[in-house]
């Protein structure tokens, strides 16, 4: 027996050796430090009591200014953080992420994504992205925009002595697009669709549990009014098409006429999609922006001030019945600085999210691959570091050079960089136009809190009294 025991004791060891191999090597890894909350609803319930600015900022101090990790939405998320986190995930989004929306969004939006993927012809995506969104081509859009804008304060806010900005910001960003995008003037979306279109907006970042009475559910069906309602206005708009034997200039027009080089055309659930995303973005966002502007414009009587200067000077500077064109719009720099640090101060968007496509290691931190990973404006924007006295409003910082690289990004940054930009830079600087040069503004409610769960919400709709400008 005692001879068998140098043979016998690797054996018996080799198990232990291996359990310790892997035991260090799981440590090596050093995934970020973090917490996943509860079971299933993982930091949700966190995420809508203290907002998502306050949550950024809690998780930073306590784990790390680098990367911390998390559960939101029902996934594993890791979180990188400041210019850094920034920087890598924009410079490296080809080779180390794949888009990734969460499950609330596609189930509640885009239900046949996943049957639809593969089939679909790509063309008509080009349009929009490099086309009907860049400068150039939304130049001539400006003087519409500014006739919308005129007919909306002159139909919804003059004449009245209090009004509600949230949803009249809401109603007019989605009637806009809808106009733009969809050639659909006098467009009735009002009743049932604003509704469907409200309960989609609410539920599409939520815990991904369909059962009835959750936010998710309710979000489903609206998103199935909405979708019926895009793709039987696409059946109309083919058909019109067709018949016309002509192209026409909105997205939709030339979205269901064209085909790829094998000449298939795109479906009408295909094109839905396309159209569900940009009036979501319109009526999440947009809406958002220019209520975010409201409120600092109402909140600051000094910086409203110089806007008001800026934009009466070019105003003077207009014919009668003469409307806004780019080249007004190039004019307003100190607006434009004001609308920036709003989105700095008040980002009406929580961020944006990838999937891991292979293990990485960030700030000494290893992430692993299949992770969800994040980028948030919150954790810049508000860091001393990159902004002197972040919490203090202040247009003039984006004078001369501007932030430091990778510390502003209201629309990310590198080539995935959000396509709606420019529009909407255009769409927030003539509705503050038209507003300021109508109205001084001042809240009903002095200290009304600004509400951070996903999107940033004043709490009481943000109900102003308006004081019209005297001739």
């Amino acid at each position: 027996m005692d001879t068998l025991i140098p043979f016998l004791l690797p054996l018996l060891l080799l198990p232990l050796s291996v359990y310790l191999i892997f035991s260090i090597r799981k440590r090596d890894k050093n995934p970020p430090p973090g917490s996943m909350g509860w079971p299933v609803l993982g930091e949700n319930m966190e995420l809508a009591r203290i907002g998502s600015q306050k949550l950024v900022k809690e998780r930073m101090q306590k784990y790390s200014r680098d990367a911390f990790k998390t559960s939101l939405f029902g996934e594993k998320i890791a979180v990188l953080c400041g210019a850094q986190g920034n920087k890598f995930i924009f410079n490296n989004h080809c080779e180390l992420f794949a888009p990734w929306s969460p499950p609330s969004m596609v189930k509640a939006m885009f239900p046949d994504l996943e049957r639809t993927r593969h089939l679909e012809p790509k063309a008509t995506f080009y349009n929009f992205h490099y086309d009907i969104l860049k400068p150039d081509s939304l130049k001539k859009y400006v003087p519409m925009m500014d006739l919308l804008s005129y007919e909306h304060f002159e139909t919804k806010w003059r004449g009245a002595s209090v009004v509600e900005a949230l949803p009249l910001a809401k109603k007019y960003a989605l009637s806009l697009a809808c106009r733009i995008f969809m050639n659909m003037e006098g467009w009735d979306h009002t009743g049932d669709f604003l509704k469907s279109f409200s309960l989609l907006t609410k539920g599409i970042l939520s815990l991904p549990i369909n059962l009835p009475g959750t936010a998710l559910n309710r979000a489903v069906k609206g998103g199935r009014v909405v979708r019926n309602e895009l793709m039987r206005i696409t059946e109309e708009r083919r058909r019109e098409m067709r018949e016309a034997e002509s192209k026409g200039e909105d997205l939709l027009s030339k979205m269901v006429v064209e085909t790829n080089e094998d000449g298939e055309y795109m479906s009408d659930s295909a094109i839905a999609n396309v159209f569900i995303g940009l009036l979501v973005g319109a009526e999440y966002e947009i809406s958002s922006l220019i209520t975010i502007v409201i409120y600092y414009l109402a909140e600051l009587p000094h910086i409203y001030n110089q806007v008001l200067e800026e934009q009466m000077e070019i105003a003077k500077s207009k014919g009668p019945n003469e409307h806004l064109t780019m080249k007004d719009l190039e004019k307003m720099k100190y607006t434009w600085d004001v609308v920036r640090e709003c989105l700095r101060l008040t980002p009406p968007s929580l961020g944006a999210f990838k999937e891991s496509t292979a293990e990485f290691t960030f700030a000494g931190f290893t992430i692993p691959k299949g992770w969800k990973v994040m980028w948030t404006s919150h954790s810049s924007h508000m860091n001393p570091d990159y902004f002197q006295e972040p919490e203090k409003f202040d247009p003039l910082r984006f004078e001369g050079s501007g932030p430091e690289p990778y510390t502003y990004v209201p629309f990310g940054g590198g080539a995935r960089m959000c396509p709606g930009r420019s529009y909407t830079k255009l769409v927030t600087l003539v509705f503050t136009h038209n507003l300021v040069t109508r109205f001084r503004l001042e809240k009903v409610i002095p200290n009304e809190k600004m509400l951070f769960s996903v999107s940033p919400t004043p709490a009481h709709g943000l109900p102003l009294r308006l004081h019209p400008h005297k001739k």
